[in-house]
């Protein structure tokens, strides 16, 4: 019989187990997300961040010029294979890489997503400058064109300087009726590690300090920084083929979907899993460099 637990926990099955020869594994429900850390997520996924995400189409406005996606369920293909193939393979996995190495954590060895918690929560330590430095240099080298690398950099110092605003803010509201105001809090020391980036901070570097900085879980961040690209992609979609709002939100429907599959399978890859390999999309990419009528800056 088995023993009774004193705290919640989910039974999940590794699709890929021999269900013969074991059981289903159990791990502690996942903490609930507290106000303040959905707040902050819902803030670093909004399209309002100034970094200049709107700017960008990251070669959708190519393919609609090729002649690629010119309807709505055209765009949703386009977008969920770009999800799936691209975003999930690349730039989310850096993010949930990076996030680690902000928080200082250690890793248990773990192949199964089910066992995130741990990785969640693992030892805190000294930030992995190392670690930040390879992380971005790999984004960089393998941004295909000089648009999705222009692209990553400048919206990598944006958002630098963004965190640098909110450093200085006052981290707490004085109460009221209070005579002195709330003490400051010390600086963020990670903002030199990120400043110090040559040539540049890039993007999923950049934004995984951000959801660092907060106290949401590891998923629930790659989750909000996946919906950040999501809508900012279909907001793109809307503009370049053009779509009405009511094609925008179906889109929408099913990019989130098949958003947390792809954050699952992010957060299992490995550095030899990584990959950034898009030929057709870097074909479209180069196009748009000297496309004649263009929206967007990608």
């Amino acid at each position: 019989m088995t023993p009774p637990v004193d705290h919640p926990v989910d039974l999940v099955v590794d699709p890929s187990a021999d269900l013969s020869t074991i059981g289903p594994t159990v791990r502690p429900a996942a903490p609930a997300l507290s106000a303040t850390a959905l707040l902050e997520l819902m803030w670093l996924a909004s399209p309002a961040l100034p970094v200049g995400g709107f700017s960008y189409s990251e070669g959708l406005e190519a393919a609609v010029e090729a002649g690629l996606v010119t309807n709505e369920d055209q765009a949703r293909d386009w977008l969920s294979a770009q999800l799936q193939l691209s975003l999930a393979r690349s730039d989310l996995a850096v993010v949930a890489q990076a996030i680690r190495a902000w928080r200082g954590e250690v890793a248990g060895p773990t192949d199964d997503i089910n066992q995130a918690t741990a990785i969640d929560h693992g030892v805190a330590g000294q930030v992995d400058v190392d670690r930040i430095t390879e992380l971005n240099t790999w984004v960089r080298l393998t941004r295909e064109t000089s648009e999705l690398r222009q692209q990553t950099e400048q919206m990598g110092r944006s958002l630098l300087e963004w965190l640098r605003i909110q450093d200085k803010q006052p981290k707490h509201a004085v109460p009221l009726g209070a005579d002195d105001p709330a003490p400051e809090a010390a600086p963020d020391a990670r903002l030199a590690v990120l400043a110090a980036l040559k040539p540049a901070p890039t993007w999923p570097v950049a934004h995984a300090l951000a959801l660092a900085r907060s106290s949401a879980p590891l998923r629930e961040a790659l989750l909000a920084h996946g919906f950040g690209w999501v809508e900012n992609m279909v907001q793109a979609a809307l503009k370049a083929v053009p779509l009405g709002q009511s094609s925008g939100q179906r889109i929408l429907a099913a990019l989130i979907a098949v958003l947390p599959e792809a954050v699952d399978q992010a957060m299992r890859l490995g550095d030899d899993e990584r990959q950034s390999h898009s030929p057709m999309l870097a074909i479209l990419s180069a196009r748009h460099e000297t496309q004649y009528s263009r929206l967007f800056r990608s």
